[in-house]
């Protein structure tokens, strides 16, 4: 077009992969875009995560200083204020609450704009919620961290792997709590209404990913059937517990990798059901 910059997108053979992952970034900025207009939401959320953190500490050390040996689940006081406060800051982060999007879109019937687009929804939608979580450690993990370090020692890491092998836990805890989320906002497909889910998923989550508790706290039997059989703990638990150095070595890298097991099944299962959705979506005239 003659005197104008016209650009378009096209896929072919020979440009395939490197298109795709511009795609895929173009998608993760627009998620951080779109979080980082609510400036004064984040700040407000920043101060609640740091008074629910205060609440959260005292608890745990209350129960730290009257459990034998001062060592609850293993946690010395330092682990349990580094578990706590880190995260508040994670929280966030992962965004295991809050996201509708997709069932809100099922429901009012702007999905099928979704279905017309040459991304598939999953892609699209991890990419945006990877740019959200970006944004969120970016502005809602470090408030929490200052604060817990200015009033509670911490403990720090004595291994060099441990800080790498943490922000790998935290990647694949945002892709995993994405694939769960998605799966329950999916529910919308086959239910028209995905809040009763929605309200048990942020029942069950906080429990079961270790937020309120650490699950070391719970019998040997349960918090082994809990991290093997979902993928609940490696939401919170695997990457706090890799940051205290609750494990050794050994031990730290085999959750992660389960914790990466869990993840690709998660994003995959939600690809499934995506696919079986919109085969119902076409059965019934959609």
């Amino acid at each position: 077009m003659s005197g104008t910059d016209a650009r378009v997108l096209t896929i072919s053979p020979g440009t395939r992969s490197r298109t795709s992952i511009t795609t895929f970034c173009a998608l993760l900025w627009s998620g951080f875009r779109r979080y980082a207009t609510y400036r004064q939401a984040t700040a407000a959320g920043a101060f609640t995560n740091i008074v629910f953190g205060f609440l959260r500490c005292y608890v745990l050390l209350a129960v730290a200083a009257g459990a034998p040996g001062g060592r609850p689940g293993g946690y010395d006081p330092e682990q349990l204020a580094t578990y706590v406060w880190v995260g508040q800051g994670l929280l966030v982060v992962v965004g295991i609450w809050g996201w509708t999007d997709l069932s809100d879109r099922i429901r009012s019937g702007d999905v099928a704009a979704d279905l017309l687009r040459p991304v598939p929804p999953v892609t699209a939608y991890l990419a945006a919620d990877l740019g959200r979580g970006l944004y969120g450690m970016l502005t809602r993990f470090v408030p929490p961290v200052v604060a817990g370090l200015l009033f509670f020692p911490f403990k720090t890491p004595d291994r060099w792997q441990t800080i790498p092998l943490f922000a790998v836990s935290v990647a694949l805890a945002v892709i995993g709590s994405f694939g769960c989320r998605y799966l329950i906002n999916a529910t919308a497909y086959w239910l028209h209404d995905a809040r009763g889910p929605l309200v048990f998923w942020t029942l069950a989550s906080g429990v079961l990913a270790g937020l309120y508790f650490p699950l070391r706290l719970l019998p040997d039997w349960l918090a082994v059937t809990l991290w093997v059989g979902t993928p609940l703990p490696g939401l919170l638990q695997t990457p706090l517990d890799v940051l205290v150095e609750r494990d050794g070595p050994a031990i730290q890298v085999g959750l992660v990798a389960l914790q990466a097991v869990w993840a690709v099944v998660m994003v995959k299962a939600a690809a499934v059901v995506q696919k079986r959705a919109e085969r119902k979506l076409v059965v019934q005239g959609g």
